[in-house]
This record gives C-alpha cells, structure tokens and sequence, in this order.
C-alpha cells in the first residue's frame, strides 16, 4: 500500500508538471524589468498593471539561451514597453496580446499568413480562459484541448466595382451578326473572370453583363481553377507562397496551402482527383489530394516549369529558361523524359495520340510522337498564335494579331478553316464550357468574350461586358448555404 502511495504520489507530481503552466525564468525577468508590477497569473496568463493581457504560446521545445532576447514583434520593431500585439524571443517563446474591440469581444492578432513559430504553438492547456475570447481560424491549432470560441472563416465576398481600363475600341454593336441571341448552355453557369487590372476574381451569373460581386484577393490572380465537381475554386496570386481553396457554397476560404515557394499555374486531374500546382522559381510542381484538400507530393523538376498538359498518366510543361519541353512520367515514379527544345512554346496539346506544340513567335506548329520521342512534322499556323484546345480529333488555335481561330483536322494536320472573332480587341485564352460542345474566347482590351460552336466551327454570339477578361473559369451555378 505504501508503495502503491508513492507512486501515485509521484505520477500525480508529473502531471501537474505536464499541465501546469510555468513561464521561463529568463522570460519572467524580462517581463518583471519592463513591467514592475506585472502579475503572472498561475496559469501563465501575463496581466499588465493597466489591464493589458498577454496569453503565453508555448513552443514545443524551448531552446535554451544564453541571453533571452525579443527577435521579432508585430507591429515590427515596437519594443517590449509600448505593449506589442505579438512578441516572439528567441527560445521560441511567443506572447500574444489579447486585443479587446468596441463590444467587448476579445481575440488576438489575425495574420494573413501566421509565422510557423506561433502556428505550432500551444497555450497553457490548464489556461483560465479570458471571457469572449475568439480565436482566428488559421490559429485554431494553437488552443489544443481548450474549450475557446473559433472566429468565422474569412468572408471574401464583395461588392463588384467597376473597373476602369483602357479599350482598345470603344464599346459598340459588333459587326459580325449574332447567330442566336441566348446560350441556353450558359444559364446554369457561372464566370470566375480574372484580369489584370483588379485583384478581384468577378463572379458573372450566365450571360450577365455585370458582375454580381467579386472575390477579394490579396494581390492580382496568377491562376484560378475549378475543381471538377464545380466545389471549389484553386487560386494561386502574384509573389504568394498560398494556394487559397475558396468553397463556391458560401464564397469562403475553407483551406490555405503554403507551400513556401511562390505558387504558379494549377490543373486539375479528374481522373485520380488531384491538382498540380507548378512553381517555377523552386523547379517543383505540387500534387495536392482533391479528397482532403492536402498536399501529397512535391515533385522537383529541371527548369522554371510553366504551360502545365495532363494526359493520360502524363504531365508536361515547358522550361522557360531553355525552352526545353519536359514529360513527367506519373505512373514510371516521377521519372522525367527530355523532348527536346522548341522557342516560346505558348501551348501544349495533347489529341488523337499527337502531342501539339505551338510557338507563338515562330507562328508555326510541332507534331511530336511523345513514346517515341520523335518529331514528325511541324507546319505554319496563324499569326500570334496564343492559345490552343482540342475537341473531337481538332484543334482550335487562337491568333491574338488578327483576333481569328484556325480549325486544324489532328488526322491529316491540314487547317479546315479561319473563323473570324470580331470582337475589336485582343483575344487572351480559350476554355471549353464543360460538357458542351461551346468554348468561351475571352478579350482583355475590348471588355468582351465570344461564343464558339466547337462542332460547327462558327462564332455563335459575342456578350459585352463591364469588366475586361484575361481569364475566364467555368462552372456550374450551385446551390449555396
């Protein structure tokens, strides 16, 4: 029996120790220099004389210091006295400051994208919880077993404005008659367009010629893409390391991936429901799981990959740097195959067991054999050619100098014909509206985009609108919650 109270003596010993919390010394001194009369609370929980709060984020190891000293507080460069929102030492200890708004609801700062040293952070498990506290979302690992209040997920839904640009011609009736006044294909569907001059991605209901609101981004959008179940839409912005998920059911950001390199282009692969994110200042192209939203793999490639194809169990992309054309082998273990070089590629395409390769200064097309790795013809095309899809054994290219699409038979590789777009500006890309036959064209200069009939080779209608186009996104108009 004595025995049996020893030891419950000393287990009970270690799990006050595990949960209890005790500020290091070295940070106790500090605080008791530059506060005279703090309080620190048994729980740890850091009470200035003039009701200032600082809650204490432990690191999971504390490194041990010779001389303690504050490495990094928000605002940057605010000394300890003047009560900083964040103090991060250089044990990896973090206080952060419990900021109390007009209603009396308490939280602490919200970063857009949180240091590593307080995401990994945990507060005192045995913490008195401040009443009203909220937490941001993208800390909520920090709270471990506490029972605290998580704040909502940022809400990026805004009021469209107009945006001012300068057209190349002024908006007028076009020429070319419209072929139909409706796109019944178009009416359960909704545009993610982004552009250049606003780092908002507009939201356009059908063939609305107004945006019905915006989705606010922190900088210009590289990329936008939609799952293939229309869920959700994959952003990627200028100078960002993020990949931003945003839920179309309630125009939230339910996820941000860091993937510590700034992010590039994205395609999705339906077939294994992931998407690749590329990155071409770090060589790497991400692999991230559709099904958890995680990433899965990060895939080191040669070059500055960008002009990301899938097919089959096949990615390609383009090195920038030596305008190599690189295939990724996704079912042979990621092996890498070389296929040769060929100038300012814009796109590449794969069709009727053909891979297209179209250089848009060299206005010319390459017919590549990708098993054999072999060229086997390469002919003229339209001028400026900027982009390119197939469809039914056809190519589709899409020459911005004369604003026209050339129709390429991929059987014989003679051009069908030249279907002119008319829009009066400069056409930027293509994109097939799912399961139809229709592709959208869009034009950055003229606030515009064409309809095309991809089985009749004909510019059905030409919708106007208030917003200038460098990409367009389509999916389906779902429910919201």
């Amino acid at each position: 029996m004595k025995k049996f109270l020893v030891l419950l003596i000393v287990f009970l010993s270690t799990v006050t120790s595990a949960f209890a919390a005790k500020l290091p010394e070295n940070v106790q001194a500090m605080l008791k220099k530059t506060f005279p009369s703090v309080d620190i609370r048994f729980d740890g929980v850091i009470i200035l004389q003039d009701g200032t709060i600082y809650l204490p984020l432990y690191p999971a190891k504390i490194k041990n210091t010779e001389i303690l000293s504050v490495v990094q507080t928000y605002p940057d460069k605010t000394p300890l006295n003047k009560r900083p929102e964040v103090v991060i030492f250089n044990n990896d200890f973090v206080l952060l400051k419990v900021l109390v708004d007009k209603n009396g609801a308490k939280t602490i700062k919200k970063f857009d994208k949180p240091p590593v040293i307080v995401k990994s952070g945990l507060l005192p498990q045995d913490m008195l919880v401040p009443k009203n506290l909220i937490i941001p979302e993208n800390l909520k690992g920090i709270t471990g077993n506490l029972n605290i209040k998580i704040g909502p997920k940022e809400d990026i839904k805004v009021v469209a404005t107009k945006i001012q640009y300068e057209k190349t011609t002024p908006v007028q009736p076009i020429k070319q008659a419209n072929l139909v006044s409706v796109i019944p294909q178009l009416k359960d569907k909704v545009l993610y367009i982004s552009t250049c001059y606003s780092k908002d991605i507009q939201v356009v209901q059908g063939e609305s010629k107004t945006s019905s609101y915006a989705l606010s981004q922190k900088t210009i959008p590289r990329c936008i893409m939609i799952t293939p179940d229309s869920k959700f839409l994959f952003v990627t912005t200028f100078n960002s390391t993020l990949v931003d998920i945003i839920s179309l059911a309630d125009d939230r950001i339910i996820k941000q991936l860091d993937l510590t390199t700034n992010a590039g282009e994205i395609i999705m692969d339906k077939a294994h429901n992931l998407a690749y994110v590329s990155s071409p200042d770090a060589s790497t192209i991400y692999q991230i799981s559709l099904d958890d939203m995680t990433l899965k793999k990060k895939i080191k490639v040669n070059g500055r990959c960008e002009k990301l194809t899938l097919f089959d169990d096949y990615l390609l992309y383009v090195d920038k740097l030596s305008n190599k054309i690189w295939g990724i082998e996704l079912g042979n273990e990621y092996v890498l195959k070389d296929l040769g070089n060929y100038p300012n590629i814009s796109k590449l395409v794969y069709e009727n067991g053909k891979l297209y390769l179209v250089s848009r200064t060299k206005n010319r097309i390459a017919v590549l054999d990708y098993k054999n790795q072999t060229l086997l013809s390469e002919f003229a095309t339209i001028k400026k050619p900027i982009d390119m899809i197939s469809y039914n054994k056809k190519l589709f290219v899409l020459g911005a100098e004369d604003n026209v699409v050339q129709v390429i038979d991929t059987q014989s590789d003679e051009p069908i014909c030249i279907v002119p777009l008319n829009s009066g500006g400069f056409s930027t890309s293509m994109s097939i509206i799912p399961n139809t036959s229709l592709a959208i064209i869009s034009d950055i200069k003229a606030g515009r985009y064409s309809v095309m009939d991809l089985n009749k080779n004909v510019v059905l209608k030409t919708n106007t609108l208030d917003i200038p186009v460098s990409n367009i996104t389509i999916g389906k108009n779902i429910r919201k919650i």
